[in-house]
Formats: C-alpha cells, sequence, structure tokens
C-alpha cells in the first residue's frame, strides 16, 4: 500500500494551467536571492521611506514623541488662546482690566489687598493689584494679548524683510550682495537695545503698540537675512535650480518656486526661536518705562510697577513673573525641537 507525501504548507497551490508556482521561501541548504529583502527588513524599510517622504509628517511624528515638546506645544496653544480670548475672559472673571475696585484694598495698610496672597478668592481669581485694587486676572490675560500682539508682529516683520534680503542677496551676488550685506553688519553694529529706548522715548503721541513692533523689528531682521543668504548660496547652482533656468524660468519663478520652499525649513525653525526674543524684548521695554504706556497692561509693565511691593505682596511680583516665565519657555523648548527636527544642520550636536 503506497502513501503519498503531504503536500508542505508552505508550498504555493499550483497555477490552473498546470505549472506549479515557485515556492515562497527557498529550499533548505540554498542561500537566499541577494536581490530579495526579507519580509522584516521590508517592512522596516517602508515607515522609514514614509518618514522621509515629508518633513512636515517627519516633524509632526517627532513632536509627538516627546513629552516636553508636547506640554510646550499645550502651553503655547493655551496662550494663544488666552490672547485671543481676553475680552471674553476678563468678562468671565468678572472685572476689566482698568476696574478699580476699593473694596478688596486696605486702606488702612497702604493699600494692600485683602485676604491671604495678594487677596486671591473667588472675587479675583489671581488676586488684586495694590493701592489701586485692579484685578489681576484681567490685566494678566489682557497683558498677554499685548505682548503675543507684539511679539507675532514683530516677528512677521523681521521674516519676511529678513528672508527677502537674503534671498536676494544670495541668489544675484554681486554688487546686491555687497549692498546688503554690508547693510546688515551696520544695523547689527548698532546696540539695539539702546537705540530702542532712544527711539521710543522721544516719539510722542503715537500708537506705541505700532511703534514698538516697527522699532523692534527694525533691528531683528538681520539675523534671519544672514541665515536665509547661505542656505540661498548652497541651492542657487543645485541641478532643479540650473534645469528651471536652462528651461525660460525667471528669477521671480525661480525665487519663489525653487529657492523659497529649499529655506523654508530653517526659516520655520529660526522663526519659533525669535518669539520668545520678542516676547522678552516687549517685556524689557515696558519694565524700563518707554514701552507700553498706562493704562494698557503689560506683562514687564506689571512687573516694574510690583518691585516697589515684592516684599509686601509678593503675588503681585511672581504672577506676571510666571506668566512670563511661562511664556518664554514653552515657545523656547518648541523652538529648539523644529530647529532639530527642520534644519539638522543648525541643531546642536
Amino acid at each position: 500500500m503506497t502513501t503519498t507525501a503531504p503536500v508542505p504548507e508552505d508550498r504555493a497551490a499550483p497555477d490552473p494551467s498546470g505549472t506549479p508556482l515557485p515556492d515562497t521561501a527557498p529550499a533548505p541548504g540554498t542561500a537566499p536571492d541577494p536581490g530579495t529583502a526579507p519580509a522584516s527588513d521590508a517592512a522596516t524599510a517602508r515607515p522609514a521611506a514614509a518618514h522621509g517622504s515629508s518633513p512636515w509628517q517627519l516633524a509632526r511624528q517627532e513632536l509627538g514623541r516627546r513629552t516636553a515638546v508636547r506640554v510646550s506645544l499645550c502651553v503655547v496653544l493655551l496662550f494663544v488662546l488666552m490672547a485671543l480670548a481676553a475680552p471674553w475672559l476678563g468678562a468671565l472673571g468678572g472685572w476689566s482690566p482698568e476696574e478699580f475696585d476699593k473694596t478688596a484694598i486696605d486702606p488702612y495698610l497702604g493699600g494692600q489687598p485683602l485676604g491671604a496672597f495678594g487677596g486671591i478668592g473667588p472675587e479675583h481669581w489671581l488676586g488684586v493689584e495694590p493701592v489701586t485694587g485692579r484685578d489681576l486676572f484681567a490685566r494678566v490675560v489682557h497683558g498677554a494679548q499685548v505682548s503675543l500682539l507684539i511679539a507675532f508682529a514683530a516677528t512677521a516683520i523681521v521674516v519676511v524683510a529678513g528672508t527677502a534680503a537674503g534671498i536676494a542677496a544670495g541668489y544675484f551676488g554681486g554688487r546686491t550682495d555687497t549692498v546688503l550685506s554690508r547693510l546688515m553688519d551696520l544695523t547689527m553694529s548698532f546696540p539695539s537695545l539702546i537705540f530702542m529706548i532712544a527711539m521710543l522715548s522721544v516719539a510722542k503721541d503715537v500708537n506705541r503698540l505700532v511703534l514698538m513692533t516697527s522699532v523692534i523689528g527694525l533691528f531683528g531682521w538681520p539675523g534671519v537675512a544672514r541665515i536665509v543668504r547661505g542656505q540661498t548660496l548652497s541651492l542657487r547652482h543645485r541641478e532643479y535650480v540650473d534645469a528651471a533656468r536652462v528651461g525660460g524660468a525667471g528669477s521671480w519663478r525661480i525665487l519663489t518656486r525653487e529657492i523659497l520652499p529649499g529655506v523654508s525649513g530653517p526659516v520655520i525653525a529660526y522663526t519659533t526661536l525669535l518669539i520668545p526674543g520678542m516676547i522678552s524684548t516687549e517685556a524689557a521695554l515696558s519694565y524700563l518705562g518707554v514701552g507700553v504706556r498706562p493704562p494698557t497692561p503689560s506683562w514687564g509693565q506689571m512687573i516694574a510697577e510690583s518691585v516697589a511691593f515684592y516684599e509686601t505682596d509678593p503675588m503681585y511680583f511672581v504672577i506676571p513673573s510666571v506668566f512670563l516665565f511661562l511664556a518664554v519657555l514653552a515657545f523656547t523648548l518648541l523652538g529648539d525641537a523644529l530647529r532639530d527636527i527642520l534644519d539638522p544642520r543648525g541643531g546642536r550636536s
């Protein structure tokens, strides 16, 4: 009695025409085909290809992996929402930033807030200012609106002007590069803080927000321009740029379609790092008394006014300082992460 050997389970079924298909696995003792990658290697290669297909996908995945970056991104979004919703948040607290509450201070103790921790309670969520009794919660959220508005607007001016100057200098070269490079050197040679204080001190009867934004933007663009110029010098002779030039594309089309996308990663990373510096600059100018004028609230202005009360009412100093610290720290951590991802050559080793 003859028996038929069982067919191995990993052998493919024969083709309907009668021709057996090749085995999916090599026979024992034979080396695998060098041109065929194992299934595990192919599975490993697919995510890597997916990662390299889009820098924004890579940035999203890398940002999602880092706990500190996720926390800083949440803090940044919280501050942005707080600035956008400042009028509604102030109304929710029940006080406007300029409204006095004489019942929340003790006139016999030099206007010190009633209650512990600077008057924090159900009526005033973050306490009140000494002497005036103004609600600190309303002033802090409106101060976030002022600080972030100036920081974002000044950063936009710096990035647009710096990117335009850097691309023009790096792409055209020659006399254009010489003139713009000397202008960058001249602007960077000025002691910017001293000139900001001087310009803001002599200006009278002008919109302080517009003036501060313009002055801060005036001295900030050369840093971006230098970075973009270096990137443009490395891109202007790439094959795809030469191909566009040979194909008859004009300078404007090459700059906007070929060069600008190539420098966008470092520019975005540098932009995120600019914002905390702009917030600190606005706070410093307001602290020195040449920035936002009362009664418009500002974190730097509040810190300056609280110095006289830090021994008797330390919470008046602590609250705006903590908000300023958290905003600068969150934007700095987020900017560091974006720089490491989008501009790895410019990151720290």
